[in-house]
């Protein structure tokens, strides 16, 4: 526990790539040879990182969303506020500013994100849309490209935070309140209802013909 809290704050410290394999074992009080004796290479402790910070959260919000009983649109709130409760506010939100930043020039921890983060977790949330979709809860929906739009703001969040947010107040955003209007813009809309909708797929028409 304690390498692997160690290797991740001095990760987002200083980078992955400037940090060393012995600067991690320092940090952590071990030597560096014991560090070797449970993690080969450096790419090995990311994953490790990545599996205990992230991966295990995965998989207990996988089994919150298979035991939930309430309505979906109560659960896609409970999901997304509880992703920032146990990722974005935690010292994990620092391993996607990692992946944001670095693992383009490490493609097989590149990888290992994407089949152990990054698929499961859209597969988690367009579980949870799909669901809606079932129940009739939520209308029919292109359930991929709905779970894009709602990570991304998510990401924005945590890269606001380990970036301009932590440098000035005035950048700072309160992530709880921007979730919930997420969420309302989700559910809701910005269009009134009984008026018609925007008319977005002539605007995306338009704009491919461009």
């Amino acid at each position: 526990m304690e390498l692997l809290d160690a290797a991740l704050d001095l990760f987002v410290e200083r980078g992955f790539a400037a940090t060393r394999s012995e600067d991690v074992a320092a940090r952590a009080g071990v030597s560096k040879g014991t560090l070797y004796l449970y993690y080969p290479s450096k790419e090995e402790l990311l994953k490790a990182v990545i599996s205990h910070n992230v991966v295990n959260q995965i998989a207990e919000g996988s089994e919150i969303i298979r035991q939930f009983k309430g309505g979906s649109a109560e659960l896609l709130a409970m999901v997304l506020l509880l992703w920032w409760e146990r990722i974005g506010e935690t010292r994990a939100s620092g391993i996607i500013k990692l992946m944001t930043s670095e693992v383009r020039n490490f493609p097989e921890v590149a990888q290992f994100y994407v089949d152990e983060v990054v698929t499961p977790s859209n597969q988690m949330l367009a579980q949870v849309i799909q669901r809606g979709v079932d129940r009739g809860e939520f209308r029919g929906v292109n359930v991929p490209e709905v779970v894009h739009a709602l990570v991304g703001p998510l990401i924005f969040l945590v890269l606001n935070k380990h970036s301009l947010g932590a440098c000035s107040v005035s950048f700072m955003l309160e992530p709880r309140a921007v979730i919930t209007a997420l969420i309302d813009m989700v559910l809701n809309g910005l269009v009134p209802r009984g008026t018609a909708p925007p008319a977005v797929a002539a605007a995306a028409n338009r704009n491919r013909q461009k």
